[in-house]
């Protein structure tokens, strides 16, 4: 099972609610939601949209990032969409906070912990914490003692990794055309994992958004001959200054689409972009963001069906 981490801002949340209603029968995907925003309103549009599509998710109740960070009333924000306790997934981003987590998880069945870089797994109070019966999921880079602490335990351990390589400059991804993204589809439940985590085609580090481009970027994720999962940056030629948008995304989609056409890749997220590109349109830069973050979610979920 592949739990993709995304923060809950409009477009990542606008690319859950199109793959809950465009992937098919087939589901291999539970995301896991770190809102952001003071306004819910991204939200309340995007969970009617998952449970609709009978999409599980995680939302976490403790952010630590964005306008919201240390907010505990996210559930109250959100009462009337979260009635149905078997359709999401109470999360907690676990720090050295383990006795406030303690607490805070009581009042549910089954919880996920997203464990940060500075728990300490020999610490009594977080071992009380992973060890309780309300954690059934728990979400960590690779750790070999907290693996090792689990092993005897009805834990799902879900690994997770940075693997997004960002660049300072969109117009540096020019000196980069493709670069390796993930081979842990593959080795995951070898690894004893009963799943894997990445923050999609984003950085793992939580930034607003900027000032226009100089260039514009399209990350697609495909998949190669031997399975491992790359991604391939398209980027705009013409980066000495901010003008024309609209003409550096036409060069960034041509590229996209030349490369589309001889892999002979095709999928709802790459013919939105075909489509833009074909009637000359210029989505804006949070559309082709979601573009690409769906083309992963489409992918990963694809490989994972034809796996299993």
């Amino acid at each position: 099972m592949y739990y993709p981490y995304l923060r809950g801002r409009q477009f990542e949340l606008i690319a859950l609610r199109e793959f809950a209603l465009q992937r098919g029968d087939n589901n291999n995907i539970i995301p896991i939601i770190e809102p952001v925003k003071k306004t819910f309103n991204s939200m309340k549009l995007a969970i009617p949209k998952l449970i609709e599509g009978d999409v599980l998710f995680a939302l976490i109740l403790n952010p630590q990032v964005g306008e919201i960070k240390d907010n505990n009333n996210i559930v109250d924000e959100l009462n009337d969409k979260l009635t149905d306790s078997s359709k999401w997934i109470p999360a907690f981003i676990v720090t050295s906070n383990y006795n406030e987590i303690i607490t805070l998880i009581d009042q549910y069945e089954e919880v996920m912990l997203v464990c940060s870089d500075i728990i300490d797994s020999s610490n009594v109070d977080f071992e009380q914490l992973i060890f309780s019966p309300k954690v059934k999921y728990i979400v960590s880079k690779e750790n070999r003692t907290l693996k090792r602490k689990l092993s005897v335990y009805d834990k799902l351990l879900i690994r997770l990794d940075d693997n997004f390589k960002a660049q300072k400059r969109n117009k540096d991804y020019l000196q980069i055309p493709e670069e390796k993204f993930s081979e842990e589809h593959m080795f995951y439940e070898e690894d004893r994992y009963s799943g894997f985590a990445d923050y999609t085609i984003l950085e793992s580090d939580f930034k607003e958004g900027g000032a226009a481009p100089y260039a514009v970027a399209i990350h697609l994720s495909f998949q190669k001959t031997n399975r491992e999962i790359w991604v391939r940056h398209f980027t705009s030629t013409t980066n000495d200054d901010r003008t024309n948008i609209q003409g550096k995304f036409a060069e960034a989609a041509e590229k996209a689409i030349t490369f589309l056409d001889e892999k002979h890749i095709a999928n709802n997220a790459t013919n939105e972009l075909r489509t833009y590109y074909d009637e000359k349109k210029y989505p804006g830069l949070g559309m082709i963001k979601k573009i690409s973050i769906k083309n992963h979610l489409e992918l990963v979920n694809e490989i994972i069906t034809n796996t299993d």
